[in-house]
């Protein structure tokens, strides 16, 4: 941190020679969080993105159906495609060849030039050039008219001529890049991030093959390799998210539809679960806040679905009028619209802003639901059946929620019994431990610092938020704790529900459970309830999982803890030479309860020394299907995703 000194003597010398101008690419090195978001692994990964984009804007202008991504052992990355190739020619107004240009010139490129591409996912985006910017070492392969050409570059700065350096009856342009790691936090690509966005990108742009490569070996020595093709496009996206629900419609309602040059695709299925999943895109891009095709999108399902319940007579016995929440309980949707020039709320693209996209969207969905309820009446009837039960269980949930936030102003704010509060009364400064078990909870309380650590034990595992009717999970008395002690609370808007968090008591929201199975089942559960109905606490970075230690290893007076088996390990082979001494006692702690007070504070509580994991979500996409296959109905995903993914569990015939 500098200091900063007030000197009135000193305010004359600000002319412009304090103007520092960054040319070309410097500004992307100088501050690359502007442009890729953040340097730690979700900005490692989005080079990838970029370049991969920029492959599928040659696909949405129809001249590429093949990319392929390859993780190297060294963790750089070769993208090829099978489109036209990155122009090489001469670029008449800068003297150098287009393809320079476009890798070492922000902003530049085909995609702004409507004749060129129609559509583009990129436009928005930071571009290849930052991602040379960002890479020791980029080299960008060219086959078109009939030669190879190509250019290899360091920091964003050619280090060669564009030369030819063969012959090609193929066309397409391949970059291999090493992200720099003087700037990039980590190196290390993970390959389910970058198969997730794949799989993603093929199911939103129908006929597209993509294939991703490891070329690191795995424990048995072998690279992977997967393969993403949709010839369904977004009916198949939707079916691969529910398949851990259980469907009430045979078929998802596939839309397909153009006007005034908005392209609109939206498939959406019906289920049996509680919970409303509308993921949207613009061009390719994730809108994790929606905007108005969203906005589109539910005024065409609730006109049409409100319209046919009237005219059928569902709603003549119910004595509360049907909200638009009501016809979206159990509805998994994807809302994909392809637009010119798309106009985002925010740096993050997050929310698209073009008004004429609702009416757009809305028509052209409302004209399919209108077809489809009138063609199957069987399936209208279940749909509409299970919006009278959103209804009534809607209308107890209020109920039950305002029971619970009458009840905490009555008793005059009354904190529930068994939290012990930190004195502090700052949010900013305050933290609370969510504990399992009432014996850990009494530890964890003579532990803590009691000026900014507050503790709530929860007894038992919590309800499971994914199989429930909202109105029992606001009867669940953790669950009834949980939002007494935060101080938020859920009040409806224009129709919708939200959670206001600006009464929220502490801005760390600290998990901690046994290091075991049980342990981590509880933790999932408690992840559930927060990713379904306290979303925006984990959006704002407030929840937290604790890491307690596996092991404590002795040695005499001499001891150390062990989070995993190396760490074990590593503790034994630095107290002993051998590794198996008998003077080396290791206790393997079943629980938080065998530690003492002084243990959990040293290991687990004490910000000095204590390890916190940050709840964060990447893709709102896949963490919804993961949660609804972990905690779900169906069995047979969930225990195929435990067999894949754990490594110690053992899982019974």
């Amino acid at each position: 941190m500098s200091e900063i000194v007030d000197d009135p003597q000193d305010r004359g010398n600000y002319d412009a020679s304090n103007i520092q101008a960054l040319e070309g690419l410097e500004a992307v090195r100088k501050r690359p969080g502007m442009y890729i978001g953040s340097t730690d692994t979700k900005g490692l990964h989005h080079l990838v993105y970029e370049v991969v984009d920029n492959s599928i804007d040659e696909h949405l202008a129809g001249y590429c159906d093949m990319i392929t991504t390859i993780i190297h052992p060294d963790n750089s990355i070769t993208v090829i495609d099978n489109g036209r190739g990155i122009p090489t020619g001469m670029h008449e107004k800068l003297q150098k060849s287009a393809l320079e240009v476009v890798m070492t010139v922000l902003h530049a490129g085909g995609k702004f030039d409507k004749d060129t591409y129609k559509v583009s996912g990129g436009l928005h985006g930071v571009g290849v050039s930052c991602v040379n910017a960002l890479s020791v070492y980029l080299k960008a392969e060219v086959r078109r008219e009939g030669k190879i050409f190509q250019q290899e570059y360091s920091k964003g700065i050619p280090t060669s001529e564009v030369v030819v350096v063969g012959e090609s009856t193929e066309t397409g342009t391949t970059i291999t890049f090493k992200p720099d790691n003087t700037i990039l936090e980590t190196l290390e690509y993970k390959y389910e991030t970058l198969a997730v966005r794949m799989r993603e990108l093929a199911y939103l742009n129908q006929g597209l093959t993509l294939s991703l490569i490891d070329e690191r070996l795995d424990d048995e020595g072998k690279i992977k390799q997967e393969t993403f093709h949709s010839e369904g496009g977004l009916a198949e996206f939707v079916t691969y998210l529910d398949q851990s629900r259980t469907s009430i419609i045979a078929n998802p309602i596939h839309v397909i539809g153009k006007e005034d040059n908005v392209e609109v695709e939206v498939a959406l299925q019906y289920n049996t679960s509680y919970s409303e999943n509308i993921f949207s895109y613009v061009n390719n891009i994730n809108t994790r806040e929606g905007g108005t095709h969203v906005s589109g999108f539910r005024r065409a399902v609730t006109r049409l679905f409100k319209q046919y319940g009237d005219d059928n007579g569902f709603f003549k016995k119910m004595k509360f009028a049907v909200s638009g929440e009501d016809f979206r309980e159990g509805l998994t949707a994807i809302v994909s619209v392809k637009v010119q020039e798309p106009q985002f709320k925010g740096q993050t693209k997050g929310e698209l802003g073009n008004s004429e996209v609702t009416s757009i969207v809305s028509q052209i969905v409302g004209e399919k639901l209108k077809h489809f309820l009138e063609e199957n009446p069987n399936e209208a009837r279940k749909i509409l059946d299970k919006v009278v039960v959103a209804a009534s269980a809607r209308e107890a949930a209020r109920k039950a929620r305002e029971m619970v936030q009458r009840k905490n102003i009555l008793t005059g704010g009354g904190l529930p019994g068994k939290l012990a509060d930190c004195s502090n009364k700052h949010p900013a400064e305050s933290e609370i431990f969510l504990v399992e078990g009432d014996s850990a909870g009494g530890t964890a309380k003579q532990g803590r610092d009691r000026h900014f650590q507050a503790i709530l034990p929860l007894r038992g595992k919590i309800l499971n938020v994914e199989k429930a009717m909202e109105h029992k999970i606001y009867e669940n008395e953790e669950i009834k704790n949980m939002f007494i002690a935060l101080g938020v609370s859920i009040e409806e808007k224009d129709g919708e529900k939200i959670l206001n968090i600006e009464k929220l008591r502490y801005h760390k929201v600290v998990i901690m459970c046994d290091a075991d199975v049980d342990g981590s089942h509880i933790t999932t559960l408690i992840l559930t309830f927060f990713f379904r109905f306290m979303r925006p606490l984990i959006d704002n970075g407030y929840i937290y999982i604790a890491a307690p230690p596996l092991y404590l290893v002795k040695r005499g007076k001499d001891f150390k803890y062990a989070w995993n088996e190396a760490d074990r390990k590593e503790a034994v082979l630095s107290m002993s030479k051998k590794e198996n001494d008998d003077s080396v006692k290791i206790q393997r702690y079943k629980g938080l309860g065998e530690m003492n007070a002084e243990q959990l504070w040293d290991t687990t509580m004490d910000p000095t020394t204590r390890t916190l994991r940050q709840v964060t979500i990447e893709d709102a996409v896949e963490c919804d299907r993961v949660f609804s296959m972990l905690m779900g109905e169906e069995v047979p995903p969930r225990r195929h995703f435990i067999e894949t993914h754990a490594k110690y569990a053992r899982i019974d015939a």
